[in-house]
């Protein structure tokens, strides 16, 4: 007889997220944990990291206080406090996912997971931290180990504790560094040098590609590219990293752009290539578990080719975010409870935040024609929108993409203050599929900032109101 209705493996977002939908819906749950209730994105992502950039943000603003007619004598920052007022966030959501689980009634093993063949679904042999081990069998598993940072040691991209970081070194060095190369511009890498910017390092960020944030709009991009070299970083773009090196000082960096061969030297690197799948050691391989590229191959319900046993989240491949993980937990086990299937295709917001901030969902406009669509394009600046103009925060705009046959709204991008507070407007609209016409008839509340979302809607059909 199974010990549980449903065991997950691992604790992040996607994994105590689809733990208590099913204890909610009534399945004997057990998860299984190697570190700490939260994963990455609580501990060591996407929550602490937002802790460091609002120390970075509020730090940045005192030094433009007589834009708004106000006033301070001098300004500084104590290092080892922001690092600690960020890992004491991370510390107290970890703490509220322990609360969560003891709540629902779902059992926590702490310690690392290994799969055999078992019934109905594989067997979780568990190697408990506190010694010896545990063999638990449930009715279904569902994997949500997660990923880390891709790491090319040919060329020296891996960490070493010391100068060269992954996002994780990168949250609780010793001390700030006051020179900085970035080696990727995806929204890690973009996240930490907005942070270590704002404090004041000189920053350089390496991107392969032939523009930086390459996943989002061309637009946005170029336009995220100019706002942060007014706030004084540097880019090199289509540039191939050959070797990256310790020095007695710091770090050395090769790498050739143009067909030319360039090295920079800094106090640090942060090595944000991308993510890797967390499928090692989990018996994947003696169950026949079909891997892709370092990600588990799962269908639309999440079922891998193994009978019993499911993925969800980062280890399931892109996009790497801790909301679609979320997501997919709860399709996941409504599925398995026999609940009717839920959207697992919903449109998926992704949130870069830096300074300023940026926003998408759904597709480019290069993507729209790719696809071989009639398109209408409309944007709107916050130059001209009064709450950003009242704000201080006049940076950025809004666009949108639409078919010009259904007046379906395809993608929606958006560079400015706040603006991933305000994506989600475009998301519930694409979930529920609203035209333009139900878009243009929604009231936006004025003054704010979601008002340019509005604009940008009328703009594509050559109505906006204030341009």
């Amino acid at each position: 007889m199974a010990d549980f209705d449903l065991i997950v493996i691992g604790g992040g977002p996607g994994g105590y997220v689809a733990a208590i939908r099913a204890s909610q819906l009534g399945l004997k749950t057990a998860i299984v944990e190697r570190e700490n209730l939260g994963g990455i994105c609580l501990n060591w992502g996407c929550i602490p990291t937002k802790a460091l950039l609002k120390s970075g943000e509020v730090y940045e603003q005192l030094g433009h206080l007589g834009d708004y007619g106000l006033k301070i004598e001098g300004r500084s920052y104590d290092f080892t406090k922001v690092i600690e007022r960020s890992r004491g966030v991370a510390k107290q959501l970890s703490s509220g996912v322990a609360f969560l689980m003891k709540k629902h009634k779902i059992e926590v093993f702490d310690g690392t997971a290994k799969l055999e063949k078992g019934a109905a679904a594989p067997k979780v042999v568990v190697a408990l931290k506190a010694g010896g081990s545990r063999t638990l069998e449930a009715k279904s598993v569902i994997l949500a180990t997660g990923a880390r940072a891709r790491v090319i040691p040919s060329v020296g991209l891996e960490p070493d504790g010391e100068r060269i970081w992954t996002y994780r070194e990168a949250m609780v060095p010793k001390a700030a560094p006051k020179t900085l190369v970035v080696i990727g511009s995806g929204a890690i890498g973009i996240e930490f040098a907005s942070f270590y910017r704002a404090l004041g390092a000189e920053v350089v960020v390496i991107e392969a590609m032939d523009r930086i944030l390459p996943v989002e709009d061309a637009e946005v991009s170029a336009a995220a590219q100019k706002a942060f070299e007014r706030r004084g970083l540097k880019f090199r773009v289509g540039a191939k990293v050959s070797k990256l090196a310790k020095t007695k000082t710091g770090v050395s960096v090769a790498f050739d752009i143009g067909g030319k061969a360039e090295t920079l030297e800094a106090d640090a690197a942060i090595v944000a290539v991308g993510i890797d799948g967390n499928v090692e050691n989990l018996g994947l391989e003696a169950l026949g578990v079909k891997v892709d590229r370092g990600h588990i191959t799962i269908d639309s319900h999440c079922k891998t080719n193994v009978p019993g046993l499911y993925a969800i989240g980062d280890v399931a491949g892109p996009p790497w975010l801790a909301h679609k993980a979320m997501h997919e937990g709860v399709h996941c086990v409504e599925g398995i409870a026999g609940l009717p299937s839920s959207n697992l295709t919903a449109p998926v917001p992704g949130c870069t935040y830096s300074t300023p901030q940026i926003a998408s969902v759904g597709l480019t406009e290069a993507q729209a024609k790719a696809d071989g669509r009639e398109i209408k394009v409309g944007r709107f600046p916050f130059r001209v929108n009064g709450k950003a103009i009242a704000s201080g925060e006049v940076e950025g705009f809004v666009k949108t993409v639409f078919d010009a046959k259904t007046g379906a709204l395809l993608g929606a991008h958006m560079i400015g203050g706040e603006v991933t507070e305000m994506i989600q407007g475009y998301a519930i609209a694409m979930t529920l599929e609203a035209t333009e016409a139900d878009l243009m008839a929604t009231v936006f509340p004025h003054p704010t900032m979601s008002e340019a979302m509005h604009e940008s809607v009328l703009d594509a059909y050559g109505m906006a109101l204030h341009l």
